[in-house]
């Protein structure tokens, strides 16, 4: 039994995910940038889209956050710090710094805007001219991953506060003239089957990035499927012992793709080729075209590149403009590089 509760507690390997490559590509890739703005999984149920997540977590490095600070700031950035931490610091006062790991933030279907964004207590604002934040989901999220299962069930205007934060990287909060605004950069992701109803088009446009997961066709596929989750459950030690070398080599690409990511370049006629593609893809706004350069830059230093190529384009590609692209009503949303074919 103790076995199986270490096992819970640690989450599953990011390395030991039987296929679902392009899933697992968009999340690390929020990992390497964030300013991706997101990624959107849909599929069935069992395609290890929650897994997949919590396993991210696990793979990702610990990180700095200023000791009791309600928003996780990082001590060594003072230009994203909350107003509590900005405060201390022009008191002279030291930030004192703590490592923790990466934590994954449920958003319930349930929560309400107050729940996820955060309140101003109104009442002690006008009595004692002071603000008072009572922090929210949102707060908790920040330089963490916010994960929100069923995200086609949530409020409209729930999401829409969610994919303006993850935008922006802040959280504004007004009431009756009083507004309080703390960092808010996570890596959103949201997972959905579509069974149980859509997104509307609006909404799905604003994710970065979206991927479509189905069950393995492949008989061996399924078979590892099966042992890996086995042998996860029976001897959880033995079990990242395994994987431990691969966790650690994906682990320092990401640290790197990081580090490299701001250095990439690209030419104008990269620049062409996106405005080409989308034009002829027949995608609504820019959101694709800009979408498109900022992956493309992530597949480069992911792939230790300070320059853009054809092949990155493709990637990009894949990810970025199939939940773009104009369909009819009913028609299944899909992409083949084929259609990139001739252009």
């Amino acid at each position: 039994m103790a076995n199986r509760f270490n096992a819970t507690e640690r989450g599953y390997c990011f390395t030991a995910i039987v296929g679902q490559e392009d899933m697992k590509t968009a999340l690390v890739l929020n990992a390497i940038n964030p300013r991706l703005g997101g990624v959107l999984i849909r599929g069935e149920k069992g395609t290890a889209k929650s897994t997949a997540v919590r396993a991210l977590a696990e793979l990702l490095p610990q990180r700095e956050q200023v000791r009791g600070c309600r928003f996780n700031c990082d001590p060594r950035d003072t230009s994203q710090l909350c107003p509590e931490c900005t405060e201390k610091l022009e008191r002279g006062d030291t930030l004192e710094s703590l490592t923790l790991p990466m934590q994954v933030i449920d958003l319930p279907v349930s929560a309400t805007e107050d729940r996820v964004v955060g309140t101003l207590d109104m009442e002690y604002a006008v009595k004692t001219g002071e603000k008072r934040f009572e922090t929210g989901i949102l707060a908790r999220a920040n330089r963490n991953i916010l994960y929100v299962d069923e995200v086609n069930l949530l409020e409209d205007h729930v999401v829409d506060v969610l994919l303006d934060s993850a935008a922006m990287g802040v959280n504004t909060v007004e009431r009756e003239g009083v507004s309080y605004s703390h960092p808010a950069r996570f890596i959103l992701v949201g997972t959905m089957n579509p069974e149980e109803g859509d997104l509307r088009p609006q909404l799905i446009d604003r994710f970065g990035l979206s991927v479509t997961v189905t069950g393995e066709g492949n008989p061996d596929a399924r078979m590892a499927v099966m042992e890996n989750r086995l042998n996860f459950e029976n001897n959880p030690a033995e079990f990242f012992a395994r994987f431990e070398d691969a966790q650690e080599k994906l682990r320092e690409r990401i640290l790197r793709a990081r580090e490299l990511v701001d250095e990439v370049a690209y030419s104008r006629e990269i620049l062409e080729r996106i405005v080409k593609i989308c034009l002829k893809l027949h995608v609504d706004g820019h959101r694709a075209d800009i979408g498109m350069l900022k992956t493309a830059m992530t597949l480069a230093a992911f792939s230790g590149r300070r320059e853009v190529q054809e092949e990155d384009l493709r990637e990009a590609a894949k990810l970025v403009l199939p939940h773009r692209m104009r369909r009819k009503p009913f028609e299944e949303t899909g992409f083949d590089l084929r259609e990139l074919e001739g252009l």
